[in-house]
């Protein structure tokens, strides 16, 4: 009788299987590469976390990029939190 084995990968080894999204200096070039109804984040590029235009840390944070949302979603960056 087999039995099937799980294998259970280290976050860094799933995190270089993701092909990275693009990323932009300008808000301007980012709107201009996402598809029509996608939205612009600006991303952090040290915690993953991306914030949409209104908040608080939008293209403010020290390590950071525009992205299409979709784009941001598909390389396993999430949306702040805490809404600032």
């Amino acid at each position: 009788m087999a039995f099937a084995a799980s294998v259970m990968l280290p976050v860094a080894a799933v995190q270089a299987q993701v092909k990275p999204a693009p990323a932009f200096q300008t808000e301007k070039d980012a709107a201009s590469h996402c598809s029509s109804g996608d939205a612009v984040v600006w991303v952090n590029t040290q915690t993953h976390v991306y914030h949409l235009q209104g908040e608080r840390w939008y293209g403010a944070t020290k390590h950071g990029a525009y992205e299409c949302r979709k784009d941001a979603d598909a390389e396993g960056d999430h949306a702040t939190r805490n809404g600032q």
